[in-house]
């Protein structure tokens, strides 16, 4: 019940033809595919270029704006994980087969081929790792902060469903429930299945070229074919434990495993060189960035940044929703700021560190050393990795290692992927049906085996680079959603705070209430607390017993019959309420599909009028007054004066503060 039935069979649907399409027509879907992806790249290749730098910049606009303190969640939420657990998540669902696969094989690459001058030189070995500093850099974490800041803000923020159609509320309004919300999650589920599968295919490779190094596998389609069979099963179980046991340990260890792997390496290798290199290499690439973010080289042809630059930014894009997702999903409670730097900075620099050690030691053994590099890189991307390592100390250790790494990031990526695509499927529910998961977890591994029968390395580049393109405009809406809604939420709360003087009255902080009173005299400071009568003595201060009658009778006679009216209404208009009472407060929550939409909370006190500001004017004989605080979702509080009020007036302000709230 929890499926959302449109989205499942239309997004499951077409991808099953998709597969009966490649099982029965294979090489002419090669074909349309190859000529797919230099349609796209020649025609909107300079798009791809032009979006991804300007999220870049949009993300760094957003992280230094005041709209940085905003929290991801209500006021009081705290995160799930700590930073180390959040950390290992979201960089291994993010890019961990890609680095793996890459780490030595693209600065090699762009070594012996550079986009600028001749190759092999010491000019190119220095672009190379400028190069790859770009691609892995922070455009990649910037898409996907977009997306995942986005769901995190107005899931965790404003309640609503955690999928992709809830980012264009501003823009669609309550269309995001209908055929147009539906189409923006089918997109998303579409660019999440290639592009977790282009990975897995990628991973495959990689596996399937570990187990040849270590004699227990030979190199071949078939073979890789029974590798993704295997590892998808293995997914599923993991997909079945769930996220806080299986992809959560799974990330554990892959993080312990790429550490072990990264300091051997380091130790073992030119440490010094790789220190001066890693250091030379940021500074190119912080100096190169601005221009490199824009470039789309057209008077020396685009066929270098089609296989390369635009390549990973439409992989990063078909990636955006699922890692976007993911991060969301585990980014509950951290403000805007925190999640920002936690996301964009710390993955990049690690990224940075990982291409150094690994690319840089295998630029130093061909520049340096007895070469070789370029000819292995050149023979098999795949094994790359395994002929750098064969040339250190330990290589089977290493390489067992290796392999084991590509198998577990492989594992997390297929089983994060459909837990992200079983939430779009379920109306956002963050805890989706098992079958529906599993489901996924199949189609997934189908969907990568399918695209390497068609066309192996190439299939599986395009396929990231089409679905990339209807996403991408999606995103751009992403980024004025979010813009609109920080902003009305700034404008919301500056009013709110002028029109109920939030520093004022209406709030008081402890130390201000109790300041005109001794210390010493406990009992006294811990009535001026609760506002109870004196217990030494029995005797109540004048009027509070008044007041308070006052207090109560407004929650029983006003404030309760109120909500019970709101709450037959709303029914008519399929919400539903919940209504919590006590002595002094009563509150009514207003629920929409099972989430919380808005809620009113009526708390009446007694006081002395002085007591807030000027406490030492105080009198002992001083008259106590009934006073109502209204306390609004997004932590408002106004007061409302109980003289002459009545349900009416509840009813009126109620309707005033839920209009305020559903307009922003």
């Amino acid at each position: 019940m929890k499926t959302d039935r449109y989205t499942f069979l239309i997004s499951s649907g077409i991808i099953i033809l998709f597969v009966l399409v490649a099982v029965l027509f294979t090489e002419p879907l090669a074909d349309f595919m190859t000529s797919l992806q230099a349609g796209i790249v020649g025609s909107f290749g300079w798009f791809y270029i032009l979006v991804v730098g300007l999220f870049l910049l949009f993300i760094i606009g957003v992280f230094v704006s005041p709209y940085g303190a905003v929290k991801l969640g209500r006021e009081d939420d705290e995160p799930e994980f700590s930073y180390a657990s959040w950390f290992a998540m979201l960089f291994s669902a993010g890019m961990g087969i890609g680095l793996l696969f890459y780490g030595v094989a693209e600065p090699v690459l762009h070594y012996t081929s550079p986009p600028f001058g001749e190759g092999g030189t010491l000019d190119a070995a220095r672009q190379a790792m400028t190069l790859t500093y770009l691609h892995w850099g922070l455009h990649a974490w910037a898409v996907y902060i977009v997306v995942g800041l986005s769901l995190a803000y107005f899931a965790y923020r404003h309640g609503l469903p955690l999928t992709i159609r809830s980012t264009l509320y501003p823009l669609l309004g309550e269309r995001i429930h209908g055929p147009i919300g539906r189409a923006v999650d089918i997109f998303a589920i579409f660019g999440t299945l290639f592009g977790v599968a282009t990975s897995l295919g990628v991973g495959v490779m990689q596996v399937n070229a570990g187990l040849d190094y270590l004699g227990l596998m030979d190199v071949g389609l078939g073979n890789q074919l029974w590798l993704i069979a295997g590892i998808t099963l293995i997914a599923t179980a993991s997909v079945a434990s769930g996220l806080g046991r299986g992809i959560r340990r799974l990330s554990e260890l892959n993080m312990v495993a790429g550490l072990l792997l990264l300091v051997f390496v380091f130790a073992v290798g030119p440490t010094v060189w790789i220190l001066f290199e890693l250091v030379d290499s940021i500074g190119r690439y912080i100096q190169t960035l601005p221009y490199a973010s824009f470039r789309t080289m057209p008077f020396a042809g685009i066929e270098w940044q089609a296989s390369w630059t635009m390549f990973y930014w439409g992989w990063w894009i078909s990636w955006a929703p699922f890692v976007g997702m993911f991060i969301a999903r585990v980014s509950k409670g951290r403000t805007i700021r925190e999640f920002i730097g936690g996301v964009l900075f710390a993955p990049v620099l690690l990224s940075f560190v990982w291409f150094s050690v690994f690319g840089g030691t295998a630029l130093h053994m061909e520049v340096f050393g007895a070469g070789g590099m370029a000819a292995a890189v050149e023979e098999s991307v795949p094994t790359a990795l395994f002929a750098m390592l064969d040339r250190l100390p330990l290589p089977v250790v290493s390489s067992a290692i290796g392999t084991l790494m590509v198998g577990t990031f492989f594992v997390t990526s297929a089983d994060s992927g459909a837990l992200v695509m079983d939430i779009i499927s379920s109306n956002g529910d963050p805890e989706p049906p098992m079958a529906s998961r599993l489901f996924w977890a199949v189609l997934t591994g189908t969907i990568a085996a399918v695209l390497l029968v068609v066309g192996g390395l190439g299939a599986l580049q395009t396929a990231a680079i089409a679905t990339a393109l209807p996403f991408s405009l999606v995103m751009i809406l992403m980024c004025v959603s979010l813009v609109n809604a920080l902003s009305a939420e700034r404008r919301h709360l500056s009013q709110g705070r002028a029109a109920y003087g939030m520093a004022g009255a209406a709030v008081m902080g402890g130390d201000e209430v109790l300041a005109h009173l001794p210390e010493e005299d406990w009992r006294q400071r811990l009535q001026a607390v609760t506002g109870r009568a004196d217990e030494r003595t029995g005797a109540a201060a004048p009027g509070l017993k008044e007041a308070r009658r006052q207090a109560a009778d407004f929650i029983t006679g006003a404030a309760l019959p109120a909500f019970k009216q709101i709450a037959r209404e709303l029914e008519r208009q399929r919400r539903t309420t919940e209504i919590a009472v006590e002595r002094y407060s009563a509150g009514i929550t207003v629920l929409r599909d099972g989430n919380e939409e808005f809620s009113y909370t009526v708390r009446s006190r007694a006081y002395h009028p002085w007591t807030f500001a000027f406490p030492e004017l105080e009198t002992e004989d001083e008259p106590w007054i009934a006073q109502a605080e209204v306390i609004l979702r997004g932590g408002l509080h106004k007061n409302l004066p109980l003289e002459g009020a009545d349900k009416d007036t509840v009813l009126r302000d109620f309707v005033a503060e839920y209009a305020k709230w559903m307009g922003w």
